[in-house]
């Protein structure tokens, strides 16, 4: 596996507890961090999925070309969001650094000699695959069941209910990333931005248009759960 890095520090010797997994024993294990600069890789569609992997600083987008072309991104992954965790031995997806990223790894084997070993790790990564097919199973719901409003207004939600700081929602990806996670163009995702400015849902700040201020919650939600 060849890792993509503009910066690689050694492995320190560490416990699970430092990537948020509860365990009865909290083993050592070796954790490693890199940064990657915007746009650079962190692993590859179909390399061997040999590391797992946590969000320290930035936001990661995990996709998949298709056939013709089209860029399908799966999921966006937030600071102490853990991904890479695969039920096969390589990748499905390709992960990329939305922005300047920081994460930190450890080996699957590691975390797969700890959770034969100790039931409180075992049920936390059951937990996290759980989690991530129910993701899969909202994110397959929402591109084929709502209208464009409702997408980019469950959107803004999720990113909300996500987010670990109060106030203006500060969006890492840009229209064109949420585009391609809602399956839609860049045109109609800005369309529709626009229209819940105009209905004073929301706000933007910046020249970006990338912080954004949620002034009623409520009409978004509303928007947003429509079937």
């Amino acid at each position: 596996m060849f890792l993509r890095t503009t910066s690689n520090r050694a492995p320190r010797f560490n416990s699970l507890s430092d990537l948020g997994i509860a365990s009865s024993s909290n083993p050592s294990v070796y954790l490693g961090e890199l940064t990657y600069s915007k746009g650079k890789e962190i692993y590859g569609e179909k390399e061997p999925a040999a590391y797992v992997y946590q969000v320290i600083k930035g936001a990661v987008r995990t996709y998949k070309v298709l056939a013709d072309g089209r860029r399908q991104i799966g999921a966006f992954h937030l600071v102490s969001d853990i991904f890479g965790l695969e039920n096969g031995e390589s990748h499905r997806f390709t992960a990329e650094a939305v922005v300047a990223t920081t994460v930190r790894l450890i080996r699957r084997t590691s975390l797969e000699d700890a959770a034969e070993n100790d039931a409180v790790v075992f049920h936390n990564l059951l937990r996290m695959t759980a989690k991530n097919l129910q993701h899969a199973e909202n994110h397959m719901l929402l591109l084929g069941r709502k209208t464009a409003l409702e997408k980019v207004a469950a959107f803004l939600l999720e990113m909300d209910e996500r987010s670990a700081s109060a106030g203006a929602l500060s969006l890492p990806m840009s229209r064109r990333d949420i585009a391609d996670y809602l399956g839609l163009t860049l045109e109609t995702v800005s369309r529709a931005l626009s229209e819940l400015h105009r209905q004073e849902v929301l706000d933007f700040l910046g020249k970006s248009q990338r912080k954004i201020v949620i002034r009623d919650r409520g009409q978004l939600a509303s928007v947003g759960s429509q079937r």
